[in-house]
């Protein structure tokens, strides 16, 4: 398993992407894809690309610059994008800033 990385430059339009595909296959608009933002400024390079991919899915998209990353997790609410941060500080046995959003519940659209 491991996520397909996009350039930081792409992200408003991967968004993008994934609101219309959640308009498209989600009737009853529950939290449809997650946005996971992690600081990995403590983490060593490549110990990031050696283990990072390991836990996410095919489905989902890793964007980053330097060492901010975003996660987007189709099909994936809050709780998952919980247990997904806890297996990363897991992995690197460090407690990691992140935060978290949903569509559509924090916002409609890429800018929001």
């Amino acid at each position: 398993m491991a996520g397909v990385s996009f350039s930081f430059y792409n992200f408003s339009a991967l968004v993008n992407l994934n609101i219309g595909i959640a308009d498209r296959l989600d009737e009853n608009r529950s939290e449809s894809f997650t946005i996971l933002f992690c600081d990995f400024s403590k983490i060593p390079q490549s110990l990031i690309d050696t283990n990072l991919p390991s836990l996410l899915r095919t489905s989902d998209s890793i964007v980053h610059f330097e060492h901010y990353y975003f996660f987007v997790m189709p099909y994936t609410d809050r709780y998952g994008t919980g247990i997904v941060k806890r297996m990363i500080e897991e992995l690197f046995a460090a407690p990691i800033p992140a935060a978290e959003v949903c569509y559509p519940s924090n916002g409609e659209n890429a800018a929001e």
